[in-house]
């Protein structure tokens, strides 16, 4: 018998770094090259800002956090298999 068993080899990849816009990469999940389908979504940033906003009777304004990308998490998607890729936090 051979004490020296080879164990097999494990490579875990972290999330592929993405900018505010759409990227060309390989999609971790579909293993395609793709440019990534790009949701801007509403997070804690841009509750804040329109809290503000309100609270500063800036009332007409408060909806600009919500219509504004630098406001707002870039999150990305396979568009060929739709896996989530990674998020971009401004």
């Amino acid at each position: 018998m051979n004490d020296k068993m080879q164990q097999p080899t494990m490579v875990i990849a972290g999330a592929p770094a993405v900018g505010p816009e759409s990227s060309t990469l390989i999609c971790p999940s579909c293993r395609v090259q793709v440019n990534t389908r790009v949701e801007h979504n509403s997070n804690t940033k841009t509750h804040i800002m329109a809290l503000l906003l309100c609270m500063f009777c800036c009332l007409p304004c408060v909806c600009v956090p919500y219509c504004c990308n630098s406001c707002q998490n870039a999150d990305h998607y396979c568009p060929n298999c739709n896996a989530f890729i990674g998020s971009h936090q401004h």
